[in-house]
């Protein structure tokens, strides 16, 4: 079965197809490297759609326990170097890639994903990114359900 999420939005000649979700961790989706609460719902919905990834440089040694049983597959990288790695990630997945994030280092996987989401949370938000981003929202829980109900992102991005 082929996992897919079509988004049509007015004025643009061909759909958005994501097929990819990749999640930045500390910062988007995890505080202080506790998932923030309402994630985990939000990333089984997703899972049954796209296939769901979560970067990260594992600053504090919790992705792996905090995913434990979530439908997603994470990928680590060492700590120096985090914006090329996480643009070689986005780079190398078949499909259209909804990017979500919050820091520098997200600047280069926003710059090639199909959709770049900005979240504004707790651990604040690199002004660098906005320009890079499609949308900015408030959570990623927000920045989730851009994707769960795309009627929200047709009204945002529409010409």
């Amino acid at each position: 079965m082929i996992k897919m999420i079509e988004i049509n939005i007015p004025g643009r000649a061909v759909p958005l197809m994501i097929d990819n979700v990749v999640l930045d961790y500390n910062g988007t989706i995890a505080v202080d490297g506790e998932l923030i609460g309402g994630v985990r719902e939000r990333i089984e919905r997703l899972a049954e759609s796209v296939k769901v990834f979560v970067l990260t440089a594992d600053t504090y040694g919790t992705v792996k326990a905090q995913c434990t049983g979530l439908p997603l597959e994470v990928r680590t990288f060492p700590r120096a170097g985090a914006g090329e790695c996480k643009e070689e990630i986005v780079r190398s997945l078949e499909g259209g890639v909804c990017a979500i994030g919050n820091g520098f280092n997200d600047i280069q996987m926003f710059d090639c994903a199909d959709l770049a989401v900005a979240v504004l949370d707790a651990e604040g938000m690199c002004a660098s990114l906005l320009p890079h981003a499609d949308v900015l929202v408030r959570s990623p829980l927000d920045a989730m359900e851009l994707l769960l109900r795309p009627d929200r992102l047709r009204a945002t991005l529409r010409n």
